[in-house]
């Protein structure tokens, strides 16, 4: 995709939502951090279901770790993988009151520290809580760049490292959030929705469904 052709892709894209996050519940940069954990293979529903209620009663590391391994995992059951998950979160919760004073810290190296956080969610993280122009690669984000052509890649790093080479950087910031929701209620997977697409001209994929 041309230089021009990506601003005009992100350009279209903001103009139809201006103001782009995540379908994710949280209220704290902790919570989103539990969150994205849980939403590993699981639905953004599915997690905002279970963590209404977990929010409400363990808001804070502290509080959840004070719930611990067990405690936790009832609240989470209905989450693919609870109990792996409940032990990543309570030892992340341990990691967070020793070692960074019960604060989520916005620098890769520390969150990559986490039980549960790789390389994906600390971007997450560090775009949604903190601002900065990071670029998580799902298979959302890894479908619709390789299929517009706007960043293909074999693996999620070069689609990332591609996109931060290729989106004007006015974008940059909400583009992980365009690129997601487009992915998820357009571009979707198995069948994309072609003729409701605000960018299907610019794009380079010829299997559309026009």
């Amino acid at each position: 995709m041309k230089r021009e052709q990506v601003h005009d892709f992100f350009r279209r894209l903001r103009a139809a939502n201006p103001a782009p996050t995540t379908e994710l519940n949280y209220n704290s940069p902790f919570e989103l951090l539990v969150a994205v954990i849980l939403s590993a293979q699981s639905t953004d529903v599915g997690v905002n279901r279970a963590t209404e209620k977990l929010f409400r009663d363990a808001p804070t590391p502290e509080a959840m770790l004070a719930l611990g391994v067990a405690g936790l995992s009832q609240y989470i059951r209905t989450i693919g993988l609870y109990n792996n998950k409940a032990k990543n979160i309570i030892t992340t919760c341990r990691i967070l009151v020793e070692e960074h004073g019960g604060e989520v810290p916005a620098e890769r190296e520390a969150l990559e520290k986490l039980p549960g956080v790789g390389r994906k969610t600390a971007n997450v993280i560090l775009n949604t809580a903190f601002d900065q122009p990071t670029m998580a690669v799902d298979t959302h984000i890894f479908r619709v760049a390789n299929r517009t052509g706007l960043a293909r890649g074999k693996t999620p790093r070069a689609v990332e490292d591609r996109l931060l080479k290729v989106i004007p950087a006015e974008y940059l910031k909400d583009a992980h959030h365009w690129m997601i929701l487009h992915g998820r209620y357009v571009c979707k997977a198995r069948k994309p929705d072609c003729p409701a697409c605000i960018v299907a001209d610019l794009c380079a994929w010829q299997e559309k469904t026009l």
